[in-house]
């Protein structure tokens, strides 16, 4: 007992010399408070803000908005709780929309008196968003509307028949069956005492009003006199909006009911307009390759009187992710990947130089621009979601808010070091290694290789809460994650390079990227190296379990893709298939692409346990994917586990799933790895 009560009073005393505790934990994980949601007040004196917090226990979340005070930065809940949708009036006033009674209301919310006024009373109507007209006369809704007819109304003497008849494309998406409902765009008008609804801007057309399931009220915008509508999404259905991703930018005029199609000269995705307070020019996002959805991202502008057209961003071999207007009109700022992050830019409207701004090792993921300030949410491997404030014309940096520092100050952080290493082709990559807290370079560490996903999504500085760096390496494992061949942020070349060429060179990346690693950092311990990812990272652990030659002990694939011919048989956007993998499997000359690039064909060089991990509502890579790779597998005779979550689709997103991911996860290393 004696030696217990010593052993913990030198653990407590070692804490209280250091500060910090060893481990940061899956449970402390969770336990982080999520910051989003960021908009500044047109009077430029509030920033609002919302904070999630989640109790595990419960596996549930809450929300608590915030209002932060510019000048001084201090900050304080409101009473809007539950509130979703939430922009600023043109009276420095916080719309918003919140469930009443079984009922979608909308009501305002003045920062100066404290107090809520109930602006309209949808009643029954299933309200997804809104938007409001800079002047406040009118607004425009996403709602639920029945768009096609289910099997009670073809049998309406069969009520509890449990079936659905389909007879085109796409019938699910993502992680839901395509029901009877839809989103249709409509709009209000402010009466004396009230707003009345006024029509569907898309009346009697069979398409959703925005392209789901990503696509929502960020489509829409109002002109500055309030009486157009601007809002994207893909008017075709079945077969042919599978295969493509030709969105257009639509402008519906309300005095007469008429729609203009504005972007029909560009043949990929057109998606979030954003008019200028002038209302003379409209900006938009906008790809050129039609069923090619990591094609560069451009920002256009379009002079709406001449309707001429610039792509602001011709010169800069970047994708933008979002972008906002500068008050003066004459700059917009965006967000683009670049090296293995996120950073801050501008482009002179008039002539179109492009500026960056930031160039922290960070992702900067939200912003909004004040008169002489961007306001930012800025993440890292490291820290969780924070609120930053960039001063252009000094170029200072300061944050702004600190949501976890009490959470985390005790908490020993890991160290990212970024590597530069030589390709197999001559070409310089990236790769971000992450050493566990209180690295001892005399040690040897287990390592993995973490296989990004997308397969055109950056490694850059995220803050994930399933692919957490900060907690692996905080569990005793270095993390070795290259920027291979197929990512954003080093030119459209780079990015482009994997599109039917998913067994090629980014395996050679990935093979170059741990030998090096191994051969230049003697801490890491090459006899217990892992190898980890989902989606296309999950396809690279089931193609690397073929080609390893042995480096690796342990393989963790999550909605793996294993079969191609099957996966492209049962997945849904078909657009993604056809130009990522080359298109259907039993045309001839996709046979050889099939061969080379598919790993069910190399099961039979497979000797390395595997943690195989699915999701039931997973409709991007069917479940079938993971039960064939845990199958083949068992038969061979491989230590292998199967975790199948049937509420999930191709991410975790519920509390308690998210540890048992976690626990499973690091179980499996650890019998393999430690």
């Amino acid at each position: 007992m004696k030696r217990l009560l010593l052993s913990i009073f030198i653990l407590q005393f070692t804490f209280s010399i250091f500060g910090q505790e060893p481990q940061f934990s899956v449970e402390k994980m969770w336990s982080l408070t999520r910051l989003s949601g960021s908009i500044v007040s047109p009077n430029e004196k509030h920033i609002f803000y919302q904070e999630t917090n989640y109790d595990y226990t419960k596996n549930t979340g809450t929300t608590t908005p915030f209002l932060m005070d510019i000048p001084s930065q201090k900050r304080s809940s409101i009473a809007i709780e539950g509130a979703w949708n939430v922009v600023w009036n043109s009276n420095n006033e916080l719309v918003y929309l919140i469930a009443e009674e079984n009922h979608t209301v909308m009501k305002s919310y003045n920062p100066t008196t404290k107090t809520s006024t109930t602006l309209h009373d949808f009643e029954e109507t299933e309200i997804e968003g809104f938007v409001l007209s800079s002047d406040g006369k009118r607004f425009a809704t996403l709602e639920s509307i029945k768009l096609r007819p289910i099997v009670v109304d073809k049998y309406p003497d069969l009520p509890l028949a449990k079936a659905r008849i389909e007879e085109s494309l796409m019938y699910r998406h993502w992680n839901a069956w395509t029901g009877e409902k839809g989103l249709h765009l409509f709009w209000y008008e402010k009466t004396a005492t009230n707003f009345v609804k006024k029509g569907d801007v898309m009346k009697g057309e069979p398409f959703p009003s925005v392209t789901g399931p990503f696509g929502g009220i960020e489509s829409v915008c109002f002109s500055a006199d309030g009486n157009t509508i601007y809002y994207s999404t893909k008017k075709k259905s079945g077969k042919e909006f599978a295969v493509s991703t030709n969105s257009e930018i639509y402008a519906f005029r309300t005095q007469d009911n008429i729609t203009t199609t504005l972007t029909s000269a560009h043949k990929g995705y057109d998606t979030n307009p954003l008019i200028n307070s002038t209302g003379k020019t409209l900006a938009w996002l906008s790809m050129e390759k039609d069923g090619f959805e990591a094609d560069k991202n451009r920002i256009r502008i379009m002079d709406l009187a001449s309707r001429q057209e610039k792509d602001l961003t011709a010169n800069l071999d970047l994708s933008v992710d979002q972008f906002v207007w500068h008050p003066s009109q004459e700059i917009i700022y965006f967000i683009a990947a670049i090296k293995g992050t996120k950073q801050l830019f501008s482009v002179d409207v008039k002539t179109s130089k492009i500026t960056q701004l930031t160039a922290d090792r960070c992702d900067y993921v939200n912003l909004s621009a004040t008169k002489h300030q961007v306001i930012l949410e800025r993440q890292s491997m490291i820290d969780p979601t924070d609120l930053w404030i960039f001063t252009p014309k000094t170029g200072l940096l300061e944050q702004v808010t600190k949501v976890n520092n009490d959470k985390l100050a005790k908490i020993a952080a890991p160290t990212v070091k970024e590597k530069w290493i030589t390709t197999t082709d001559g070409m310089k990559m990236l790769v971000w290694m992450v050493l566990p807290p209180n690295f001892d370079p005399s040690k040897k560490y287990p390592t993995l290789l973490y296989c990004q996903g997308g397969p055109q999504s950056p490694v850059s500085q995220y803050f994930s809460y399933r692919w957490n760096f900060r907690l692996m390496a905080s569990q005793g494992y270095i993390i070795v994650a290259p920027n291979r061949r197929g990512l954003p942020g080093f030119g459209q070349e780079w990015n482009d390079a994997i599109s039917k060429d998913w067994g090629g060179q980014a395996m050679e990346d990935y093979l170059v990227a741990i030998d090096s690693c191994v051969a230049q950092e003697p801490a890491i311990d090459k006899d217990k190296l892992g190898a980890v990812g989902a989606s296309y990272g999950g396809y690279s652990v089931y193609y690397l379990a073929g080609i390893h030659n042995n480096r690796f002990k342990a393989f963790v694939s999550h909605c793996g893709l294993f079969n191609l011919e099957s996966w492209y048989g049962t997945t849904e956007e078909l657009f993604f298939a056809n130009s990522d993998i080359g298109g259907p499997y039993w045309l001839p000359e996709n046979k050889a692409l099939y061969a080379k690039n598919s790993p069910h064909h190399m099961v039979d060089k497979w000797n390395t346990p595997m943690l195989v991990i699915h999701g039931g509502k997973d409709f991007r890579v069917p479940e079938t994917e993971g039960m064939q790779a845990y199958q083949a597998l068992q038969l061979k005779g491989i230590p292998s586990k199967f975790l199948y979550f049937p509420d999930e689709g191709h991410w975790i997103t519920k509390p308690q799933n998210g540890i048992l991911w976690y626990r499973e996860y690091f179980e499996w290393l650890g019998t393999y790895l430690k």
